[in-house]
């Protein structure tokens, strides 16, 4: 959203979400008749410790990956959308007075000094005029984004270093709501749908009206905690932490040990989406949450659906961005496509952008 390059008129994009577990790849041409054609996807297994909390401990892993990854995918392009989130990203829907496109472009650098808590030289900024303030007709409400230059530039050198060329990058939180806008209607009753994205080591939340995004939060929340918690109290090693999570014990006191540790930490997230969508009605009191959508690796995590919809009152529903895209049924399993789909949704929606989109 923030970030275009100027490229050669070729507008196809792979996407490619760099996460701290895994690097993800997904490739889409547009369909003839509309809609979407799935080219290639693929992922691959980040070293551990390779991505801490956001910080990336090791580049030269993140760049080798990176380039195994595209190798054996083999994309038709090099041209690539990714997206970053986290504390160096700042979100915000403001109210300014009304102005044209090319007003607003020349006054948004003094409007976001009011907001971000960054020096203004230190970031990159967009915004979109979402449209007409509905408490001022002289007013209009603006989605301002803003991120911290280095870490543009570093995302940037590491996708170079790789062989790609950056194209475009997004929020994590628009790039879901992109995906989220190409597969799902929008619900009845105007009601607004929570997109809840739960990666290794974060959680990305997003409400969402007729593709507009009304309140995005990032929070330190994910699948990493399930295992840091197996690793201390078992005394085990992260790899060992790891491999159980995913396999899960025999052993009938190992299995209680991991259940109580599983309803400990998912009942920290469920808290933490409990507070967000009470933020949102605190904030937009006419408007209502009327659906969660989950996306993300943890969120295959058993259980979360149920505790979810049981805390908040919601149907819980897990995202599947594949659901309406085209795709040879020789080419790619329909049932892998949905168990790996959750996974994906970001980096789905990043494949749907092309070179000059706003």
């Amino acid at each position: 959203m923030f970030w275009d390059a100027l490229l050669p008129r070729k507008r196809q994009l792979i996407g490619l979400d760099i996460g701290s577990h895994s690097i993800k790849l997904v490739e889409l041409e547009e369909a003839k008749r509309g809609g979407w054609m799935l080219q290639n996807l693929g992922l691959a297994q980040l070293p551990a410790e390779t991505i801490v909390e956001g910080n990336i401990q090791d580049p030269g892993a993140v760049v080798e990956t990176i380039r195994q990854l595209v190798a054996n995918v083999k994309p038709a392009t090099k041209s690539v959308a990714t997206s970053i989130s986290g504390y160096s990203v700042i979100v915000k829907k403001i109210i300014v007075g009304k102005a044209t496109q090319e007003e607003l472009e020349e006054s948004i650098h003094w409007e976001a000094e009011q907001y971000i808590p960054f020096d203004i030289n230190d970031v990159n900024i967009d915004f979109q005029i979402l449209g007409e303030a509905e408490s001022n007709p002289d007013q209009m409400e603006v989605m301002l984004v803003a991120a911290k230059k280095d870490i543009i530039d570093t995302y940037t050198g590491l996708l170079q270093q790789a062989g790609l060329t950056p194209a475009v990058i997004e929020v994590d939180s628009f790039a879901m709501g992109n995906a989220y806008e190409h597969t799902y209607p929008e619900p009845e009753g105007g009601t607004c749908t929570a997109l809840i994205d739960i990666g290794a080591e974060k959680m990305n939340i997003n409400i969402v009206k007729n593709g507009t995004p009304s309140l995005t939060r990032d929070a330190s929340f994910g699948g990493r905690q399930i295992t840091e918690r197996l690793r201390r109290e078992r005394g085990i090693s992260l790899e060992e932490a790891e491999a159980l999570k995913l396999k899960g014990s025999t052993e009938a006191q190992v299995q209680q040990a991991m259940e109580e540790i599983y309803l400990s930490v998912l009942g920290a997230w469920v808290a933490e989406v409990e507070r967000s969508i009470e933020l949102f009605s605190a904030t937009y009191p006419a408007e209502k949450v009327g659906r969660i959508i989950l996306s993300g690796g943890s969120s295959r995590v058993a259980g979360l659906p149920e505790l979810l919809s049981s805390g908040t009152g919601l149907d819980v529903s897990i995202f599947n961005p594949f659901a309406h895209i085209e795709c040879d049924p020789k080419g790619f399993d329909a049932d892998y496509l949905r168990y790996v789909g959750p996974q994906l949704a970001i980096c789905a929606g990043l494949a749907m952008r092309r070179v000059g989109d706003k």
